[in-house]
């Protein structure tokens, strides 16, 4: 029981923490229909900037550097997307798709060279700020930290604030409504190239925000962006193309399938055994069959990627065909 109580509330912050990432690559999609490949990358300079604030800010005021870098950086973030989309995306934009998936895979890698010519390539100790250390309960034997219950707060209340944004105010309405109609949209008054600059600049920032909330609960380095990109693309197709509903299902789903895949030291033979299938380990293949669960967790989301893409390509609750 402690083992699953743990496990499941790892999985949900993971999750979450994946979410928070996913909206606002599916945000920019539903909207632009650009699949943003430097996204991760701007979750990368989240991290960095709020590291480098935090660095700054703690000399002076101490123990508000995270709280101001927790606002600060994600609107750097979303500053920077903005710049990027009105003076780079939007030239591009007028020769279709490939040409926008060029320009982004080529970002990604200008951004990461960026960060290492300023910040090198090793990990930087941006840690927890001290106001969040220590565990928040004790279930059984383990503790669960206060960092983590912040991490699920945060991502719970960006949900309900993107919610609310689309649905209950007025550049909500008018993102909507450009995402199907953008000519009646602009033939209202509306400037719909700056509603596309917002929304990318906004997608950029909720990039940069998961960069300051995951950055210090896990590692700081130049690589970070590269290992949560493709899981990325996978909660985002697996959810649905544009679904921000499916983003949020796909990335649970995700976060405890790999919790619990690396914390079960289950191999396929033991599987096997347990509804009276043995399997001779002298047999042909028997190597395929001792792989534990920790060794392909990591493989098993691009697993459930290619059956998804297979068994129903929109996604879980895509309304396109991906």
């Amino acid at each position: 029981m402690e083992f699953f109580l743990i496990s499941l509330l790892n999985g949900v912050s993971y999750g979450l923490l994946l979410f928070m990432l996913a909206s606002g690559l599916t945000l920019i999609f539903s909207m632009m229909g650009v699949l943003n490949f430097a996204h991760a990358s701007f979750y990368m300079l989240g991290a960095y900037f709020a590291y480098q604030l935090m660095t700054w800010l703690d000399a002076v005021i101490p123990g508000a550097g995270f709280w101001i870098a927790l606002v600060a950086a994600p609107l750097i973030v979303g500053l920077i997307g903005a710049v990027v989309e009105r003076y780079g995306l939007r030239r591009v934009h007028r020769w279709g798709h490939v040409p926008e998936l060029l320009f982004t895979f080529g970002l990604s890698y200008i951004i990461v060279e960026m960060v290492q010519i300023i910040w090198g390539r090793s990990t930087v100790p941006y840690a927890v700020p001290r106001a969040l250390e220590g565990p928040l309960f004790t279930l059984f034997t383990t503790h669960f930290p206060v960092y983590r219950a912040f991490m699920m707060g945060v991502a719970i209340f960006m949900l309900l604030a993107i919610w609310l944004m689309l649905t209950r105010t007025r550049i909500g309405l008018v993102i909507q409504a450009a995402l199907t109609h953008p000519d009646s949209v602009e033939a209202l008054g509306h400037n719909v190239p700056r509603v596309f600059m917002l929304t990318f600049g906004g997608g950029c920032a909720l990039a940069g925000l998961a960069g300051v909330i995951g950055g210090n609960a896990y590692v700081t380095e130049p690589s970070m962006g590269l290992q949560l990109g493709t899981i990325l693309f996978v909660v985002v197709v697996v959810g649905g193309m544009g679904s921000l509903a499916g983003a949020f299902v796909a990335s649970l789903l995700i976060g405890i399938l790999q919790t619990f895949a690396i914390g079960l030291d289950w191999s396929g033979a033991d599987l096997l055994a347990r509804v009276g299938i043995q399997v001779d380990s002298t047999s042909f293949g028997y190597s395929v069959w001792s792989l534990t669960l920790p060794q392909i967790a990591l493989m098993l989301p691009y697993l459930l990627l290619v059956l998804m893409l297979i068994v129903r390509p929109r996604g879980l609750m895509g309304t396109r065909e991906n």
